[in-house]
């Protein structure tokens, strides 16, 4: 993943991480709050050596303090400092118990130690300061004169320097560095949680997801339209949306595609069902139409047709008999609207739609169609479920695969565009509909020609009048 996927995340999950962000701060308080505050003061011990006069004897007297500060700080907690503190305050507590309130430690090259008392009473915090280090005082002044063997006074005194006070604040809960840990936390689990849903999503988003999967050029987007289905010709129902600009779009790359090839048919598929084909077919035509070309449209989706139903012709004749014989051309192809615009339905549902869209009669056919129209569109079958497609791309020369943003897997993509180089079909280009017009998988699709912002699409802009069937 590259940067801009992960902005990309951020721009898209921003909802989510903010939850776990707020949940992360409100633990954290919450765990703060029912937290017993507790208190620490700090009382400081100064260690010295006595006896000698000449500079030698005091730095070896400093020398052997500093040595023995670090073993002074290990005694604190022992019960032999202890024991008597308890005695002295009435403590209800064992000397292991009081052990694990006291911290002790002796700064480098220093001859001090510093002990520090944490309880929930401020107070006894620090009265257990300065009684730890009274009783160390007294309890190194034993030692050291229990080792001497000759019974003089000890030559090392502990000299408490700095009585513990009463703390006027607590040390724990530390609200602020808790609530900023908490956030912490959220925000790395909400952006976890973000980057391993976008992992595991396998659907086509944008752009990119189909670049790292053909290398076949993407010849336009179509926008989503929640009104599609009551809407489906909305080129003519409303000339001026961001929909029906995409569509222009496409047939201005549509002219550019395949300059080579010498007849103009393309066959336009999908990967799975609910794609969009059959209206991007039924669209793409209208605007051909309205540019001035010859454009007939074949529905040659032979097992659940549609383009009658969207551009409100007769199907009950049509593909199936012009390849069975039972009809001609002529008899069957009916105009559609002001424009030289032909349609052909599907006509019945026959028992064996591969092997008639394989047969000799459909190249025959569409030989005689390549010399009578300028673009022929053939409205053929998902690719995953049957292969009447494959068959048709075959024979035909061009196909468009059209990809549903946000419905249709990357595996049924792969899947899809194998299924046709299995057959040696090229792609001639993929067309990518449902195409969100907000967020951050919509920002790369304002190259496609449409915007809201623009009153003349260079199409005639009266309301186009409601569409009537003629009928041979």
């Amino acid at each position: 993943m590259e940067l801009r996927d992960y902005i990309r995340i951020f721009q898209k999950s921003w909802v989510l991480i903010a939850v776990f962000l707020f949940l992360g701060i409100g633990a954290a308080a919450g765990y703060s709050i029912i937290q017993t505050p507790k208190y620490s003061s700090s009382a400081k011990v100064f260690v010295s050596t006595s006896g000698g006069s000449s500079v030698s004897d005091l730095q070896q007297g400093n020398t052997f303090t500093q040595q023995r500060v670090k073993t002074y700080a290990d005694l604190t907690t022992t019960p032999i400092v202890l024991l008597p503190v308890i005695s002295e305050l009435g403590l209800d507590l064992s000397s292991t118990e009081l052990a694990n309130m006291i911290t002790a430690s002796a700064p480098l090259d220093t001859t001090l130690i510093e002990i520090s008392v944490t309880n929930v009473d401020a107070a006894l915090s620090a009265e257990i300061a300065t009684a730890v280090s009274e009783n160390l005082a007294k309890a190194v002044e034993n030692i050291e004169t229990a080792s001497n063997e000759t019974g003089a006074e000890s030559p090392v005194k502990l000299t408490l320097v700095q009585h513990a006070e009463v703390p006027q604040t607590p040390v724990s809960p530390n609200v602020p560095l808790n609530i900023a840990l908490g956030a912490l936390v959220g925000l790395a689990l909400g952006i976890g949680l973000a980057v391993l849903k976008e992992a595991l999503d396998n659907r086509i988003r944008n752009e990119r997801d189909i670049e790292l999967i053909s290398e076949a050029p993407i010849l336009g987007g179509i926008v989503f339209d929640p009104k599609a289905s009551e809407r489906p010709l909305i080129v003519h129902d409303d000339p001026k949306s961001p929909r029906a600009e995409s569509f222009r779009t496409l047939r201005t790359n549509l002219q550019f595609l395949d300059i080579g090839r010498e007849n103009r048919s393309f066959v336009i598929t999908s990967s799975i069902q609910g794609e969009g084909k059959s209206t991007t077919v039924a669209n793409l035509a209208i605007t051909l139409a309205d540019a001035g070309a010859r454009v007939l449209v074949v529905d040659a989706d032979l097992r659940r047709p549609k383009l009658h139903e969207y551009l409100g012709l007769e199907g009950a004749v049509g593909l199936t008999d012009l390849l069975i014989g039972r009809a001609e051309p002529s008899d069957v192809i009916q105009p559609w609207g002001k424009g030289d615009l032909f349609v052909l339905p599907a006509g019945k549902i026959p028992p064996n739609p591969s092997e008639l869209l394989g047969s000799e009669a459909l190249v025959t056919l569409l030989a005689e169609f390549n010399r009578a129209f300028d673009i022929v569109l053939f409205d053929s079958a998902p690719l995953l479920p049957v292969t009447d497609a494959a068959i048709l791309a075959r024979l035909v020369g061009g196909t468009i695969v059209v990809c549903a943003a946000g419905k249709t897997h990357k595996g049924q993509l792969k899947g899809a565009l194998a299924n046709l180089s299995n057959v040696d079909t090229p792609v001639s280009g993929i067309v990518i509909t449902m195409l969100p017009t907000k967020g951050p998988d919509a920002y790369g699709y304002g190259r496609y020609g449409y915007s809201y912002g623009y009153g003349d699409t260079g199409e005639p802009t009266e309301s186009s009048p409601k569409v009537v069937a003629s009928r041979p």
